[in-house]
């Protein structure tokens, strides 16, 4: 599935984003913010969690470890949500609307991310490319006959009352038992 590079670019995008905010506006969305809803020990925790969403949002875009990447996305993100948006549903003058309008953004990269757990990457990716590469290799190395035990490259000796079953050219060899024709 090609289109799949798209989901990708999103939720990755979202995420790198997010993660240099934290960085870029630390009284608004990083440490300062992670200290007003009181998350321990804000000083290490915004910049961790910033670091995560830059490191694993860049991974997802560019499509590379994508399934394993999006396990620490969707703890950042889920814990988003139990920390900032379920308590919304007990505040007066707020309920359920309200929440499900303020927390749309943070469904919906918890729904990418679990799309992504399943689909995968996608053809579009670095996985995908390094995938087809491993399929190839042994498909080539059928056709072209590539399959020879290890250690034993052109030139090589045969294993003692063992005989070669083909000259150096990758002929098949002809005549006695010294190859010499007859």
């Amino acid at each position: 599935m090609r289109a799949v590079i798209l989901i990708r670019i999103l939720v990755g995008w979202v995420f790198v984003s997010e993660g240099i905010q934290k960085f870029l506006f630390p009284q608004l969305l990083g440490v300062g913010r992670f200290a007003k809803i009181g998350i321990p020990l804000p000083q290490f925790a915004a910049p961790a969690v910033g670091f995560v969403e830059i490191a694993c949002g860049a991974l997802l875009i560019l499509g590379l470890f994508t399934r394993w990447v999006a396990i620490p996305l969707l703890a950042v993100i889920g814990t988003a949500i139990a920390i900032t948006k379920i308590p919304e549903l007990h505040t007066a003058g707020q309920g359920v609307w309200f929440m499900l309008h303020d927390a749309r953004a943070d469904f919906s990269m918890a729904l990418g991310l679990i799309f992504l757990l399943i689909v995968g990457p996608g053809a579009l990716s670095i996985d995908g490319a390094r995938r087809s590469f491993r399929e190839y290799r042994p498909a080539r190395s059928t056709v072209l006959g590539l399959n020879e035990p290890r250690g034993r490259g052109l030139g090589s000796q045969a294993e003692p009352g063992e005989e070669p079953s083909h000259t150096i050219a990758g002929q098949p060899r002809q005549g006695g038992p010294d190859g010499i024709a007859s």
